[in-house]
């Protein structure tokens, strides 16, 4: 629990977390070192499932090392949960789980997620993919709800959690939008199936690269999809003033940022079949800049005791509709 056991955490996510690195700048130090500590535990373990290459992930389960790789890791974390940390990473996440309370489900179902990937990848449906973002990126907002703190009692936390879970799932959407031709090349297509047949695609033609993305079909269906990850992270914003007043500005930094990514998507005409979306550091440095000035809620009004947190309901997707989106686009 050392000083060089943080700078591991932090190491980890300047490389590869661009908009959070930056966003943490609004954190008091020991919460940003927790929250350091939690990305680094998670980010670990999609590196190593990152390593299914596409020969073994195209209707095969991953080969021995990564699977023996995924268990050491899982074999850390139960070691970990019994008092016994073996490396930086673990040793900071056993003092973030003391100092902050984080429970050990939410850090199992994150490995539980992360393991799905494997195996070969499809989802029927919405509400499929949208339980595999839950174990994957809502386990994450709930992580970090722990760490930042709410401000009341358990029943505005247990509010907060919900909608960091639907914040995660926004996320974890916006992800998948972005990268679907990196996760073709590695055998993946987490898009729903049957939303993909509402437009006429099928997941054949996005994992041989033969869908292009100014194809009608394709830029009905990113339409559609968009305008559901933009609903999810509107559902999710309410979430943010229940946080307590020194991690709001990070929250909505993660929250504007990467909801940015979605614009992005757009500006190369959905193109994320053979490009990854990017937010350029002059956008990062810009949603900084509107978070500063953006003041903390100090004075929360309690919610409604049957507030439940948000709630979405989806019509089935409708290819008609979606062609309307596209006009007004």
């Amino acid at each position: 629990m050392s000083d060089r056991d943080a700078q591991v955490c932090q190491r980890i996510v300047r490389q590869h977390a661009r908009t959070f690195h930056l966003a943490s700048i609004f954190l008091p130090r020991p919460k940003r070192r927790a929250a350091f500590a939690l990305y680094a535990f998670c980010r670990v373990a999609d590196d190593i499932v990152d390593r299914v290459d596409q020969a073994r992930c195209d209707g095969v389960a991953a080969a021995p090392d990564v699977i023996a790789a995924l268990s050491e890791h899982e074999q850390k974390l139960q070691a970990t949960l019994a008092g016994r940390p073996s490396d930086p990473v673990f040793c900071e996440l056993h003092r973030v789980m003391r100092e902050f309370d984080v429970p050990a489900a939410v850090l199992v179902e994150l490995m539980d997620g992360v393991a799905l990937d494997l195996k070969p990848v499809r989802y029927e449906t919405w509400p499929e993919l949208a339980a595999y973002c839950e174990g994957v990126a809502s386990s994450v907002g709930e992580m970090c709800t722990w760490v930042f703190g709410v401000q009341g009692d358990s029943q505005i936390r247990t509010v907060a959690l919900r909608y960091a879970r639907m914040l995660g799932l926004a996320m974890q959407l916006t992800n998948i939008l972005r990268d679907v031709g990196e996760d073709a090349r590695r055998g993946r297509c987490y898009l729903p199936l049957q939303d993909l047949a509402a437009f006429g695609l099928s997941v054949s033609e996005i994992l041989d690269g033969s869908l292009v993305a100014t194809d009608l079909r394709w830029q009905r269906f990113m339409t559609q999809q968009v305008g559901r990850a933009r609903a999810l992270y509107e559902a999710a914003m309410p979430g943010i003033p229940l946080l307590s007043p020194d991690a709001q500005r990070c929250a909505w930094a993660c929250a504007i940022g990467y909801s940015g990514i979605l614009g992005a998507v757009e500006r190369i005409g959905y193109d994320s079949l053979t490009q990854r979306a990017r937010l350029g550091t002059s956008a990062r440095l810009n949603v900084i800049a509107r978070v500063w000035r953006t003041r903390p809620v100090t004075q929360l009004r309690r919610p409604h005791p049957v507030d439940a947190g948000p709630q979405l309901e989806w019509e089935p997707v409708n290819a008609a509709q979606s062609d309307e989106l596209v006009r007004l686009a």
